[in-house]
């Protein structure tokens, strides 16, 4: 999910700053397996928000989003704790510096944080071989509209060069602003123009296009929900109906992660939809799913068990709160949300809140994008499925479990008496179907492939079986 971790799930470990003087750029280095590893901080403020990226030169590691950025009197806090890292410090104007330390699960080193940047030959960027460096393909720039909404959207359509194909795949983004191909830019790596390429060089059209408000598209993204982003996905379905070079196609789905939410919603009601690929796709209620997200990522930041049992448990009953009122006004919601936790909040040990309020979390809850998502049960949808259905995850993606989300997709299948569903687990996977080590977000950048060959070929295999 491309807000690659949302900001609430790892609410716990996270935490808010009020400061002055701290923005800026700030510089330090640590020692990691025998060397020095440099650590950037470029914090800044809007209003009374504060903000941080960090950047980990030495590793590739550009731009990564942090949590929350908390300044009480002169002491710095910036929780990252989907990066499984926490930060404290104190900062001393008169010498501009801050004394600190950095948290990794139960280790911590010292951290000292100047405004001087550490002069170094900046690394190249890591390769990324699978971007295409040439196209022997059709390729048009095309432009649809939602009428549901009112918005364009932008996009970009591929083709064999013969101009021969009987099918056409709608690609369809996981969560987060992004562009038709996907980019993770702190990452530097673009799935959906790596998938697209694989996909059209292989005799399958394809359309990708930019989320509505991101790139050349037009609407407003913040205030959209995953209800609002299948309604887009469904102007691309009909915009290909509408063109009589495209009408003979078979039109299918292929949405990666929140996208393989949003897939099913449409195939459950749209024949026009022939085969759906669902890509590290949730089977679970969202709800589950957002818990044991934060459970391994925190596993892997190496927080002790009791701090990852406690975060569950938190994070249960706010769920709870808003599953049982989808309906009611944000304000109404956010009081309800606040007015639990409070009750709760004393039950848990300072260091493991963060010097989090009940306001502060309460507010993330009641977003128009978390309300709808939080709630959602892809099961609703899953079980009308009667279209061809493949469903791939890796083993070690840890933001939606291969085992439990692949076990219910299959259960669904079975509910809704669809016999064509091929379900996969690729073994070393993570959630972009990269071969990975941990599993971990920070790897994400250090891996030179985008997409594994074996994914790649496991979709073309199985499309090429689909009449």
């Amino acid at each position: 999910m491309k807000k690659i971790i949302s900001t609430f799930t790892i609410m716990l470990l996270a935490v808010c700053l009020q400061a002055q003087t701290i923005t800026g750029d700030w510089y330090g280095t640590m020692p990691v397996r025998g060397k020095q590893i440099r650590v950037v901080f470029h914090i800044s403020k809007t209003g009374d928000i504060y903000k941080t990226t960090m950047d980990s030169p030495d590793q590739n590691a550009i731009g990564l989003p942090t949590d929350n950025t908390t300044v009480t009197g002169n002491q710095l806090t910036i929780a990252a704790p989907s990066l499984g890292i926490n930060y404290t410090g104190n900062y001393l104007p008169d010498s501009n510096k801050i004394n600190g330390k950095l948290s990794q699960g139960p280790n911590s080193t010292p951290l000292i944080l100047t405004t001087t940047e550490i002069k170094v030959t900046k690394a190249a960027p890591l390769p990324r071989p699978q971007d295409p460096k040439d196209f022997p393909y059709k390729q048009e720039e095309v432009v649809f509209t939602n009428p549901k909404a009112g918005n364009t959207l932008a996009g970009t359509l591929t083709m064999p060069a013969d101009g021969k194909a009987s099918k056409i795949v709608i690609l369809i983004t996981g969560s987060g602003p992004q562009n038709r191909n996907e980019e993770i830019e702190q990452f530097n790596h673009r799935p959906f123009l790596v998938w697209s390429d694989w996909l059209t060089r292989n005799g399958i059209a394809v359309l990708r296009y930019d989320d509505r408000g991101i790139g050349a598209s037009g609407g407003v993204f913040a205030t959209s929900t995953s209800a609002d982003f299948a309604d887009d996905a469904e102007a691309a379905v009909s915009y290909i109906q509408s063109r009589p070079d495209l009408q003979n196609l078979s039109i299918g789905l292929m949405g990666h992660s929140e996208g393989g939410m949003i897939a099913p919603m449409i195939a459950s009601h749209n024949s026009a939809v022939k085969f759906i690929i669902l890509l590290a796709g949730p089977g679970v209620p969202i709800s589950q799913l957002m818990v044991e997200q934060t459970e391994d990522q925190l596993r892997l930041g190496g927080a002790p068990d009791s701090a990852i049992a406690q975060s569950a448990l938190l994070q249960k009953k706010v769920f709870a709160v808003m599953n049982d009122n989808k309906e009611i006004p944000a304000a109404e919601l956010k009081t309800k949300i606040k007015t639990m936790l409070n009750d709760e909040l004393g039950k848990f040990p300072a260091e493991a809140l963060g010097g989090r309020s009940a306001d502060d979390m309460a507010q993330e809850a009641t977003t128009p994008w978390l309300r709808y998502f939080i709630t959602f049960d892809p099961a609703v949808y899953l079980t009308h499925i009667k279209c061809p259905v493949l469903a791939m995850n890796g083993t070690l993606d840890m933001q939606v479990r291969s085992t439990d989300n692949l076990k219910a997709i299959k259960e669904c299948a079975r509910k809704a008496g669809n016999k064509n569903v091929q379900i996969v687990s690729l073994d070393g996977l993570n959630h972009l179907f990269q071969k990975a080590k941990t599993g971990a977000a920070p790897e994400y950048g250090q891996i030179t492939e985008t997409v594994n060959p074996v994914a790649l070929n496991t979709v073309t295999e199985w499309l090429n079986k689909q009449k």
